[in-house]
């Protein structure tokens, strides 16, 4: 049940569109850049688009902590046994498989940047998968929930 509330959350801050103000990158202006990703000529566009990667997943790090200790914070009062347990587990699923694990990915041991960089332009190939996630953001938290699930048990 909580693990479900946390991921309504994190879903939530994930979809909210122009937050703050802020245009959303779209995924063919994302694309205009790390489909130059091979080209060494290209630097400009080859560190636009994995700088761009970089400060999803760090965003996506940094929320899921945030929100997981806001989540911690509020059960230290009178907590149940049931809430206690929760806790627990939240502890737990951090300790093993890193903040990510409820934004649905799991980048455990560290994962070279550029591996995750190329998952993405190697997705980006395929037209229905830009036509169904119009931005960036959105195209690259697919790739990344794709290429690194986190394991269904504990």
């Amino acid at each position: 049940m909580l693990m479900r509330g946390l991921m309504l959350v994190v879903a939530v801050l994930l979809t909210v569109p122009n937050a703050l103000g802020v245009e959303a990158l779209s995924t063919q202006e994302l694309m205009s850049h790390c489909e130059k990703y091979y080209d060494k000529q290209a630097q400009e566009d080859r560190v636009f688009c994995t700088r761009y990667i970089q400060g999803f997943i760090d965003g996506a790090v940094a929320t899921d902590e945030r929100v997981t200790r806001n989540v911690i914070g509020e059960y230290g009062e009178e907590e149940t046994f049931s809430q206690r347990a929760a806790r627990t587990r939240i502890g737990n699923r951090l300790k093993r498989y890193g903040s990510s694990v409820y934004a649905d990915f799991c980048l455990g041991d560290p994962v070279p940047l550029e591996e995750v960089v190329e998952h993405v332009v190697q997705d980006a190939v395929d037209p229905d998968r830009v036509a169904a996630n119009p931005l960036a953001r959105d195209l690259v938290y697919q790739t990344v929930r794709e290429h690194y699930p986190c394991p269904d048990s504990d």
